[in-house]
């Protein structure tokens, strides 16, 4: 898959949430959409993620964006780390892993001198046309809810 950049139409996807419901990216038309791709939930920087973009949501929602979240881990990982932190937003359970290569986030990664193969943290913006006005290629996990809103506005 080649890079999603800017500018690009976003892929097109039918996955399944937390609760086994399929959500596809054509239910967002009309709307603007965060979707974030994490490696694992209830890890300590992916809940920092998380806890950011649920204190910061009422403010995204206000403006009018929804926050989509993505990992491979299973729909039952995904309940219990929604339950355990509140987070008032949907993850897609992506465990075949379409979804992180489709949007280019699967790759080697390297951990005190180990390869493996991981999901880099990355964040797509998309417009109510389904276009993705920004990547946000290393989101800051403090501050995430603030990138994404000052990415919508310009």
């Amino acid at each position: 898959m080649a890079e999603i950049i800017e500018g690009m139409k976003a892929p097109a996807f039918t996955a399944v949430d937390q609760n086994g419901q399929k959500i596809k990216l054509s239910d967002f038309k009309g709307k603007k959409l965060a979707l974030y791709f994490y490696p694992k939930d209830s890890t300590s920087t992916c809940t920092v993620q998380a806890c950011n973009i649920r204190d910061g949501f009422k403010t995204l929602a206000k403006k009018g964006i929804v926050v989509v979240g993505v990992s491979p881990d299973d729909e039952k990982s995904h309940l219990k780390f929604i339950a355990n932190h509140k987070l008032p937003f949907q993850i897609i359970a992506d465990t075949d892993k379409s979804l992180v290569e489709k949007y280019g986030v699967w790759g080697e990664k390297s951990l005190y001198g180990n390869k493996y193969m991981g999901v880099f943290r990355k964040t797509f913006l998309i417009d109510e046309k389904g276009v993705v006005i920004k990547v946000i290629a290393k989101p800051k996990v403090k501050v995430h809810a603030d990138e994404i809103a000052s990415g919508f506005e310009g």
